[in-house]
């Protein structure tokens, strides 16, 4: 597909397609969004799509987008619903111990040794793989196993809980 089809197509399908999704959501702004979305989409499978098609492709990416959207909307609200019962139940005791705890936990992570630490971080927090924090700090996986066997065995002999 050219960028003059793309663009014909565009002019053609944009003001419908739009006009689909605030139908199906009743929200115009989130309908201008996923509408360019879709024709993100539609530009970069540009080579696959076949001109007669375009249209029900169209419509279906628009329609995927819309129900993958509400999908993650209703996960978002439940968990924030969980989050917000859970907070409601917690007692000022607990809201405490909690409070002690995290900095009990910021505290012992600053005193691990800096190699163990940035291991543990970056695992824990930035959510990397070994593999990914091997290649980042030019080790092998084995160091990088080593050293966070290390930084939770730290953790371990200093955190005082309570069972």
């Amino acid at each position: 597909m050219t960028l003059s089809e793309f663009k014909s197509i565009f002019d053609q399908y944009y003001s419908p397609i739009k006009n689909f999704l605030y139908y199906k959501s009743g929200d115009g702004d989130l309908a201008e969004d996923i509408t360019q979305d879709v024709f993100m989409k539609l530009w970069d499978k540009r080579d696959d799509v076949q001109q007669e098609t375009v249209k029900s492709y169209l419509y279906t990416i628009a329609n995927n987008m819309l129900l993958n959207k509400i999908r993650h909307d209703k996960v978002v609200l439940t968990f924030a619903e969980k989050q917000n019962k859970h907070q409601e139940e917690q007692s000022p005791e607990f809201a405490l111990e909690e409070k002690e705890f995290k900095a009990e936990l910021e505290r012992v992570i600053s005193a691990m040794p800096e190699k163990q630490r940035e291991v543990f971080l970056m695992n824990r927090i930035e959510e990397m793989t070994y593999k990914e924090i091997a290649d980042r700090l030019g080790l092998s996986v084995k160091a990088v196993e080593k050293r966070m066997h290390g930084a939770l065995g730290h953790i371990r002999e200093h955190i005082k809980y309570k069972i």
